[in-house]
């Protein structure tokens, strides 16, 4: 079993990792539209836009799995609203879990330390921070964790999961 778990994850993990890091002309267009969405769905989120040092937007992260799991995302990394770069979530995961689903998620730096921590790719996601669920008044109740406030938005899909997994992050410069 152990050499098993081991085949999954490596494959899980070439899969997220083998795409190329050219710059994708309509990814701006994406994260600015799943931006509208999100502020739309609870414009108390404005105030985070406007007062956090930058941000990551993911306009699809795809998640699966069964047993061992995996997702993965692209995105449009801002400083203070504007784009500075590209960034690819990666996340692998192992426990009880079943089924596939789709989500866009919005990381918010609150200052410039939380930001460059990112883009240096020192910035991971494990258990001790919690996405809240975009939705009506959600972000006026929200505050910042080490620096750090996630959003997220099901766009579909099913997944129950009860596993270990965390998200690691990678940038690159526009």
């Amino acid at each position: 079993m152990n050499n098993v778990l081991k085949t999954l994850l490596t494959g899980i993990l070439a899969l997220s990792i083998s795409s190329s890091w050219a710059w994708d002309a309509n990814a701006e267009l994406k994260s600015n539209q799943t931006i509208a969405h999100f502020s739309t769905k609870d414009d108390s989120l404005n105030s985070f836009f406007e007062q956090a040092y930058g941000y990551a937007v993911f306009p699809t992260i795809g998640k699966a799995g069964f047993i061992v799991g995996g997702a993965h995302g692209e995105g449009v990394v801002y400083e203070k609203s504007i784009v500075t770069g590209t960034t690819k979530m990666n996340q692998v995961s192992v426990g009880w879990q079943a089924g596939a689903e789709a989500y866009s998620e919005i990381i918010f730096f609150q200052n410039k330390a939380a930001y460059e921590d990112f883009i240096k790719g020192n910035f991971e996601v494990g258990a001790q921070i919690s996405a809240v669920v975009a939705k009506k008044g959600a972000a006026a109740q929200t505050k910042y964790s080490n620096g750090v406030a996630i959003f997220t938005d099901s766009k579909g899909g099913l997944m129950a999961a009860v596993s270990v997994s965390g998200q690691k992050f990678s940038y690159q410069a526009k």
